[in-house]
């Protein structure tokens, strides 16, 4: 990497900072506005419709600010480049924010989808510019995921433009995601786990990757592209439960029990969880439609656990990490991992209970804005402050 230095504002020096802010306050915001909207009734400024809204915002906006600003981060440490940052980072950052603005205001809707369009656009070129100019063709499926996302979002637009039928592009993105998270938790959960087991003078270690994971990763792409095409096939019922059921075994390869001490690792753990449980979840109801099980259990599973819990995971441990503090959650940070997983408990069993479902979606709710709110509390001042020296 270059020796040159960046010398302006500390928020603008890494993809981490502004958007693992801008991904929490959304997060923070966005479920007790949809909340209140599905409570309370109204309309979007923008005329969008509401539950479409919470949808493309949960997934485009805030998740897609919390992979960015994982990608910007991690990819300097792939290529040997040096990190986007400066002018180029408030560019991006800029065009987050306008799509957010667009989906809010009331303009043309093809207007909203073309400004809203640019940000995943602009990732998807950033991110595979990056990776081949540092050579690092290992980091090309990442390439084409986001590439994948970003066309995704163009297609929510499509559909909600009545120009096209059905929700595909909503599960392509949540497919894309899902295996987004299996292919870098794949990396990240064995490694900080293997990190900590050797600090802590422990003789377990987690199972390096090997045949099984591809293998498992392989049969995880197809068994969701037979569900974005066909979500009551039969075929990607089966397949997603047999999938599931691989992933509850990498993931016990990984020996996170041996963390039980370290919330900072175990959380990581806990998240990954949620994949086998969300893809189970998913095949079961199709293979078991009388048995009880909701559609939007697997749904939720996989966006309210998977994609609350890990971005959390993700975001405060490179926070800490990135801003040279010690890689320890503390009891506040503790409290903040259960408050999103057990949000994610509550919002995936609701429909269970069905007598007291508006009171389990208002307490999820309100756990998860509160494990947000108490990310951006305590991270927040990290994430604009310079790196902090060691003494």
């Amino acid at each position: 990497m270059s020796a040159k230095r960046y010398q302006g504002p500390a928020f603008l020096s890494f993809g981490f900072r502004p958007f693992f802010l801008l991904g929490g306050l959304a997060a923070a915001f966005l479920v007790p506005a949809w909340l209140y909207l599905f409570t309370h009734g109204g309309d979007l400024p923008g005329g969008m419709d509401p539950m479409r809204w919470h949808i493309h915002e949960m997934l485009f906006g805030y998740l897609a600010a919390v992979i960015t600003g994982f990608l910007l981060t991690a990819i300097p440490n792939w290529t040997g480049r040096l990190p986007i940052s400066g002018m180029p980072l408030l560019m991006l950052t800029l065009a987050w924010m306008l799509g957010r603005l667009a989906m809010l205001v009331p303009v043309q809707p093809v207007t909203a989808a073309t400004v809203d369009s640019v940000f995943l656009l602009a990732v998807a070129a950033i991110v595979s510019r990056e990776v081949i100019a540092g050579k690092n063709w290992r980091n090309a499926p990442v390439c084409l995921i986001i590439s994948l996302l970003a066309a995704s979002n163009i297609a929510f637009h499509i559909e909600t433009l009545g120009l096209f039928s059905g929700d595909y592009a909503v599960r392509a993105a949540l497919a894309l995601i899902v295996l987004l998270n299996a292919l870098i938790g794949g990396r990240i959960v064995p490694s900080f786990t293997t990190n900590w087991l050797i600090k802590s003078g422990k003789a377990t270690r987690p199972i390096p990757f090997g045949q099984f994971d591809k293998i498992l990763l392989l049969a995880t792409a197809a068994a969701l592209a037979l569900w974005v095409v066909g979500p009551q096939s039969m075929v990607a019922g089966g397949l997603l439960v047999l999938v599931g059921a691989g992933h509850l075994v990498r993931l016990a390869r990984w020996k996170g029990w041996a963390t039980i001490t370290s919330a900072i690792v175990l959380v990581l753990h806990a998240a990954y969880l949620w994949i086998p449980i969300g893809l189970a979840l998913l095949g079961l109801d199709v293979l078991l439609p009388y048995a009880g099980i909701t559609p939007s259990a697997g749904i939720h599973a996989l966006t309210a656990g998977l994609m609350g819990l890990m971005p959390l995971a993700v975001m405060s441990r490179a926070t800490l990490g990135h801003t040279g503090r010690e890689l320890a959650a503390g009891g506040f940070g503790a409290a903040m991992y259960l408050a999103i997983f057990l949000s994610a408990a509550l919002r995936v069993s609701a429909p269970l209970a069905p007598d007291a479902y508006s009171m389990l979606l208002s307490v999820s709710g309100l756990l998860w804005a509160a494990g947000f709110l108490m990310f951006v509390l305590r991270y927040g001042m990290m994430l604009v402050r310079p790196r902090k020296q060691a003494a």
